[in-house]
């Protein structure tokens, strides 16, 4: 692993080191694997971009049984704000009828994304749909969703990090750290 010990001047404190997160993707595969292996239907991994690049590049590789991956992009958060009203900005490249769906987060808080896109695929006719995210943050839920797969429970905090962002920054950060208010608190 890298220096686990360079934080980024803008970050409070880590919440999740790179160790711990590798451990979180090694747990998380294993309950995928347990769940799925006796699937005889395709399994397809969907990225919710662009946050869950960097875990859905972890956990791909974690797992070992065959699947697929395609991304799909839905907007609905403006700075540190959800806005309420998901948008898909790219959506699945292929028809998923008959397929196991496993929508890939990297973070579940106001369930606005997931309410939505868990509202529009049945209509596409997939085998089934669950949905996996790394963090948890209940405290932000709006929506009634919850997640078969799950990293960690985190607190009421912004995070970033290992994929998650404010302003399209820190998403390379080697950890999940969670961001002084000070950064974000004068441009909301």
């Amino acid at each position: 692993m890298k220096n686990e010990s360079c934080i980024s001047a803008d970050v409070e404190r880590v919440l999740f080191s790179e160790t711990q997160l590798h451990e979180i993707v090694e747990r998380i595969a294993a309950e995928i694997e347990r769940d799925y292996r006796d699937c005889t239907q395709p399994l397809l991994l969907v990225g919710i971009l662009k946050g869950s690049f960097v875990f859905l590049s972890d956990l791909v590789r974690a797992l070992h049984l065959p699947c697929r991956v395609d991304f799909m992009s839905v907007k609905s958060y403006n700075g540190t704000q959800s806005s309420g009203k998901p948008v898909i900005r790219l959506d699945l490249k292929e028809p998923i009828e008959g397929m196991h769906l496993l929508l890939v987060e990297d973070i579940l808080d106001s369930g606005n994304t997931l309410s939505f896109l868990r509202e529009i695929l049945p209509q596409r006719g997939p085998a089934s749909i669950k949905i996996c995210t790394l963090l948890d943050k209940p405290d932000r839920r709006t929506r009634d969703i919850h997640a078969d797969y799950v990293g960690a429970v985190i607190p009421d905090a912004f995070v970033v990090g290992y994929g998650l962002d404010y302003d399209e920054k820190y998403r390379n950060l080697p950890y999940v750290g969670v961001l002084k208010p000070s950064v974000y608190e004068h441009k909301e």
